[in-house]
This record gives structure tokens, C-alpha cells and sequence, in this order.
């Protein structure tokens, strides 16, 4: 019955006129994102698969069906657009992650994130790129540029953040999730910036002075984009603390966020920045002052309203890759060389691993040589974890893919043809494959520890156990009544001194933070009191 009303709304489309189609199209895509939504959380209820993989497979039969009603000629319902992408459906996504991102243990990893996700990007990018040009160059898959091979250095260094959103759970592996999370953010900028910095040389002429320019302007684009991401998240909190709409109305305070937000993005994308980072960073400088300066009606809505626009635009990504998995312009211009394109998608996946593998136990050697606590270093279990993980490509490659080797979304050439349905295999793989298995190994590779030991060591990893031994009464009981967790063990005084330093980066950020950006841009605890708030000023 399903796929019977599924054929009658395709008939609609094919046979009515372009703005007919468009609203049959429209239609059939919300009746597909509703039933990911409701098959998705029955499975994922069940642990049986994420949201993702139900998308992806939806996606697949939806394909499958429009097959046969179109009798071979479309397996999709809208044209791919790199702009309906990268405009519209990226940014939710990505300012949500740092709107809800744990801020503390994000930072307290920032270098080692840093390294994996701008250095680790670079080197990614070197062994495809590298290892593409000597292992295709064996294949006829038509002709290639040393530019395309450049292109796909960078498509494939672009880590699926949106999948380990789902995989991951920041509760259970905070570690884990801020390192892979992290990582992930940083990559797709660096591949994003990557990939149109290789469109923009001149590869004909590659000199040592042109490498350093690469350079020079990668991290430029990095700080720049960054500075502008913290620059519109200040600007809001400015505004809204000072103007205090939430005295007038509710709707006017969700609206200026929502705006804000997505202005730090097209702002980026103006200048010719990287969007991704800085709608990113202006997620977290949001979460940190703006959003204590609304009321509390209009934090609970802004809370659940990114969340939402993320939720769904991670289901329209996945939904439309498994139906375009299927598109029969690409795979007909591949059918007469099936051999050579799974000869590429082997090759691909193969330098996916390499790659990763190439900077992710060196880098996590290097951290740990800064690190001089134990429970701060990345063992080997956490290295191969952090590995596996960080496989999974999702739609930005495949939106870099279709940008490269296509023309408005469709393609003739036989070797850009097996590059786009070699990068679709790939995320299939990985994604499915990825998703599947990573739940299971990170239960068998990181056992969650229920013993005292390692209570105690998860409250030594936050600023209030430093200080809950010297927060004792003359009895040895705790002055604070929140703190009345007296069975777990704790370290002496005389110990915490010992191994604690008495000053850290994060103490005096947080003194530099109350004396002079919290008063001026508001935040937790320095917010005016007002009906539907429940925070007042500090004294």
C-alpha cells in the first residue's frame, strides 16, 4: 500500500507542469522525512539501527520505486544543488553541534583537536591525493587533472560529523565524542577551504612560494573565520542584554538568535571565509552569553528550535544520498567498466584508512608528550577507537563531488562519472558499515567503569572536585548540601596540592571572563532580573 500511494505521487509529478511537479515533489519528500522520523526512533528504540542508516535506506527504496515508475529515468525527486547544501541545510547542523557541545571538555582537548582536525586534515589530504595519483594513473577511468586528483584529496578528508553526532554519546564518552566531534568540525572546514583553494591556483605552475601561500591563507582562513564566529556571538548577546526584548516579547529574543546565527554564516560565506567554522564558534560564544541574557521561556524554545532544524536537515541529507545512490545517468556511463569502478571505490576506501591511520597514532604519540597527567593522555584502545570513528563520509564529500566533476548536477564523462559513484559507494560504506559497528566497538574496546576508581577520576576532571577536599567543616563533612556524595573517594588536601597546580589556563579565563566580558555581554549570573527569568545580577 505504502509503495502504491509512493507510484501514484510520482505519476503526479512526471506527468503535471513545473509547478505541479514541485509541489508533488515537495510532498512526497515531507511524507518521506516523516516516516524516517517515526520508523527511526522504532528502530533506534529497539537498537536495532540509527537515523541515519533508516534514512539512507528509506532513501534506497524510495529510489528503487521511482525506478520503476519512471521506468529507468529518475531515482530522485529534486535536482542535487550544492547551494540547497552548503546554504541551508550545513549551517543547522553545525551551529547546533557547538551550541550543545560540552564547552569545557571541548577546550580542555582544543590542541589535540586542533592537531586532528587542521594538521590531521593536511596530512589525510597529502596520502589520498598522492596515493590516487600513482594507483589510478593503472586503470583506464578517462582523463584526470592533477587538479581532480588534488579534489580528492580534499572530498575524502571530510569526516561525517553528522554521523557521529548519532554515534557517539557525549554522556557516556565525553572524550570521545569532544576529540571525534571536534575533529570532525575542523575537518570539513579544512577540507572545505582546501578544496577551494585548489580551485582558485593556478596548478600549472607549483612552486615552493605557491605552498607557502596555500598556507599562509589556510590559516588565515581559519582565524579569520573563527574571529568572526566569536565577533556575531558577542555582537548578540551585546544586544539582547542591553535591549532585553524578553520584557516585551519572547518571539522577538528566539528571532534575533535564530538571525544572528545564520548571519555569522552568510557573513563567512561572503568574504569568501569558512562558514562552517564560524557558525560554529558563534554556536558556542551563543551558548556561553546570549542565551543567558533571554528569558526562560525563550531558552527552553531556542534550545528545542535548533535542535529541531538540525534533526531535520541530518534526515533530508541522508534521505536525498540514498535516493541519488541510485541515479542511473551515473551508473550507465559506468555499467561498461563495472571492474574499473569498484577497482576505485576499493582504491578509495583503502587511502580513507591509510590516511587516517597516518595521522591519527602519530598525532595522539605527539599529544600525549604534552600531557603529564595519565588519565589525560589517549591510550591505544582510545587511539583505534578515535580511528574507526573518524571513517564515516557523509554528505559534504559528496557534495564536493558533484561541485568537481559535474555540471548542475549531471555528468557524461566516464571518468567523472566513476568519480561520483565511487564517492557515493564509499559513503554508503562507510556510513552503514560505520554506524553498525561503532556502538560495539567502543563497548568492547572502552568498557564503561563502574568502580570507585573510576568515579574518582571522572570528579577530578572537573574544576569543583579540585576543590571539594578543602571545602570540608571542622567534622570532615562537606559545607556545600549539593555535595553530599560522601561514598565516593576522594584525595587528600596535601595530595591535590601536590598533583594539582594551584593555576590553570581555564582559572584564568574564568577570572578574566567575571571581571570583564561577563559584565558587558552578560551570561550566567550577570543578567537583570525580569517575569520569565529565573537569573538576577551577582553581587
Amino acid at each position: 500500500m505504502g509503495i502504491s500511494m509512493i507510484s501514484d505521487l510520482v505519476r503526479l509529478g512526471v506527468r503535471t507542469g513545473p509547478d505541479d511537479t514541485s509541489v508533488d515533489s515537495i510532498t512526497l519528500f515531507v511524507l518521506l522525512l516523516t516516516a524516517c522520523i517515526v520508523i527511526g526512533h522504532l528502530l533506534e528504540k529497539n537498537r536495532l539501527l540509527t537515523v541515519s542508516i533508516t534514512a539512507l535506506a528509506i532513501g534506497l527504496c524510495t529510489g528503487i520505486v521511482l525506478l520503476l515508475t519512471t521506468k529507468g529515468k529518475s531515482s530522485h525527486i529534486f535536482i542535487f544543488s550544492e547551494d540547497l547544501f552548503f546554504i541551508y541545510l550545513l549551517p543547522p547542523i553545525i551551529f547546533n553541534a557547538g551550541f550543545q557541545v560540552k564547552k569545557k571538555q571541548f577546550f580542555r582537548n582544543f590542541m589535540t583537536i586542533i592537531l586532528f582536525g587542521a594538521i590531521g586534515s593536511l596530512i589525510s589530504f597529502a596520502v589520498i591525493s598522492l596515493g590516487s595519483i600513482q594507483l589510478f594513473k593503472k586503470l583506464d577511468i578517462g582523463t584526470l587533472e592533477i587538479g581532480d586528483y588534488l579534489a580528492l584529496g580534499a572530498i575524502f578528508s571530510a569526516t561525517d560529523s553528522v554521523c557521529t553526532l548519532q554515534v557517539l554519546n557525549q554522556e557516556e564518552t565525553p572524550l570521545l565524542y569532544s576529540l571525534v566531534f571536534g575533529e570532525g568540525v575542523l575537518n570539513d572546514a579544512t577540507s572545505v577551504v582546501l578544496f577551494n583553494a585548489i580551485q582558485r591556483f593556478d596548478l600549472s605552475h607549483i612552486t615552493s612560494y605557491n605552498v607557502f601561500q596555500f598556507l599562509g591563507n589556510f590559516f588565515y582562513l581559519f582565524f579569520t573565520s573563527t574571529m568572526l564566529g566569536v565577533a556575531v556571538g558577542l555582537l548578540s548577546a551585546y544586544i539582547i542584554k542591553k535591549l532585553y526584548f524578553g520584557s516585551h516579547s519572547t518571539d522577538r529574543e528566539v528571532a534575533l538568535m535564530m538571525l544572528m546565527a545564520y548571519l555569522s554564516y552568510i557573513t563567512a560565506e561572503l568574504f569568501y571565509l569558512s562558514g562552517i567554522l564560524t557558525v560554529f564558534f558563534c554556536g558556542i560564544v551563543m551558548s556561553h552569553y546570549t542565551w543567558h541574557n533571554v528569558t526562560e521561556n525563550s531558552r527552553v524554545t531556542t534550545k528545542h528550535a535548533f535542535a529541531t532544524l538540525s534533526f531535520v536537515s541530518e534526515i533530508f541529507i541522508f534521505l536525498y544520498v540514498g535516493m541519488d545512490a541510485l541515479d542511473m545517468e551515473k551508473w550507465t556511463v559506468v555499467s561498461n567498466s563495472p571492474g574499473t569502478s569498484i577497482g576505485v571505490s576499493s582504491m578509495l576506501l583503502a587511502l580513507v584508512l591509510i590516511g587516517r591511520a597516518a595521522f591519527v597514532f602519530p598525532l595522539s604519540f605527539i599529544s600525549n608528550l604534552t600531557k603529564k597527567s595519565p588519565s589525560d593522555k589517549i591510550e591505544l584502545k582510545q587511539q583505534v577507537t578515535i580511528w574507526w570513528a573518524g571513517l564515516m563520509r557523509g554528505a559534504v564529500s559528496v557534495a564536493l563531488a558533484y561541485n568537481q566533476f559535474t555540471r548542475s548536477g549531471h555528468t557524461q564523462l566516464q571518468g567523472n562519472a566513476i568519480m561520483i559513484t565511487s564517492t557515493i559507494t564509499v559513503v554508503l560504506f562507510t556510513t552503514v558499515v560505520g554506524g553498525l559497528l561503532t556502538k560495539p566497538i567502543v563497548r568492547l574496546l572502552l568498557p564503561q567503569q563502574k568502580n570507585s576508581g573510576s568515579l574518582m577520576s571522572t570528579e577530578l576532571s572537573s574544576p569543583k572536585s579540585l576543590i571539594l577536599p578543602l571545602l570540608t567543616n571542622g567534622n570532615g563533612h562537606h559545607s556545600e548540601p549539593d555535595m553530599g556524595a560522601n561514598n565516593i573517594l576522594r584525595p587528600t588536601s596535601l595530595r591535590m596540592l601536590l598533583t594539582t597546580p594551584s593555576h590553570t589556563v581555564h582559572h584564568y579565563w574564568r577570572k578574566f571572563d567575571n571581571a570583564f566580558m561577563r559584565p558587558v555581554f552578560g551570561g550566567r549570573g550577570f543578567v537583570p532580573y525580569a517575569p520569565g527569568s529565573t537569573e538576577g545580577i551577582v553581587q
